[in-house]
């Protein structure tokens, strides 16, 4: 299977599993195994996307498969996204054992040849605990989880600066992407304005928030001497960098 057709397999409402096969003529030589974890605004999707073309390694994200789901109500769901959907119509949190569900009925695709960047999974300890037993259950075993962190006054700084117009939506950033005139969309000329989710004090509850979710999570992969922590400071290029020296330096994991 082409890394396209395991992705469409993770996705897929149906569950169809790939199958953990190896010596696709395009996987890398050495499959990342890695979980990423990140503050939002922290820059955590741009890095999985550079990580995932770099490394050729499946961005899996379980927050994709849900929307699907959410979208594609009563379309071949798998038991699991049939319980995850009346969770989320209801207004609900999904819970551990729902999530872990999905993910086991997608188990192959993580021994598959081009290996995988969880994204959103594990969220807790329990679901990290369910995780190894799945990696059990497949012969496989992580290389890492990757922690991109940054001072939470720059995490302020970065999300407060964003700009979104209330015509047509395009968006901007104060310092990163400025308009050519202060506070005027460049496309439609719309007023530009700051949504309360990127407003300061909105952000820090976040990132407190996150912090304290997270925590038992790093710990519980520290003590177990999988977690890297990564700065997530400077500008994507030099993160990147960053974070390949680390991969090879302690996983052997090159770009392939």
């Amino acid at each position: 299977m082409s890394m396209e057709q395991y992705l469409e397999a993770w996705i897929g409402l149906g569950g169809q599993a790939a199958p953990a096969a190896t010596g696709h003529a395009d996987a890398p030589a050495k499959p990342a195994r890695l979980i990423l974890l990140g503050a939002p605004g922290i820059g955590k999707g741009t890095q999985a996307t550079r990580l995932s073309q770099g490394l050729k390694a499946l961005h899996l994200s379980t927050g994709d498969v849900f929307r699907a789901a959410k979208s594609n109500q009563n379309k071949g769901l798998t038991p699991a996204l049939q319980a995850a959907v009346g969770y989320m119509v209801r207004g609900e949190l999904v819970p551990d054992e729902t999530v872990v569900d999905l993910v086991r009925e997608r188990k192959a695709i993580l021994a598959g040849a081009y290996g995988f960047l969880l994204d959103g999974f594990p969220r807790t300890v329990p679901q990290a605990e369910a995780l190894d037993g799945i990696l059990t259950d497949v012969n496989t075993k992580l290389d890492g989880v990757l922690s991109y962190s940054l001072p939470i006054e720059k995490v302020i700084e970065r999300i407060s600066g964003r700009r979104m117009c209330k015509q047509c939506s395009a968006s901007y950033h104060l310092k990163a992407m400025p308009p050519k005139k202060a506070g005027v969309c460049d496309k439609c000329g719309g007023e530009l304005y700051l949504r309360d989710d990127d407003k300061p004090e909105t952000v820090r509850v976040r990132m407190e928030a996150y912090e304290k979710s997270t925590k038992p999570l790093a710990d519980y992969y520290q003590r177990r001497g999988l977690l890297i922590e990564i700065s997530a400071d400077g500008a994507a290029d030099d993160i990147s960098a960053r974070t390949m020296k680390i991969l090879k330096e302690r996983c052997g994991l090159v770009p392939a």
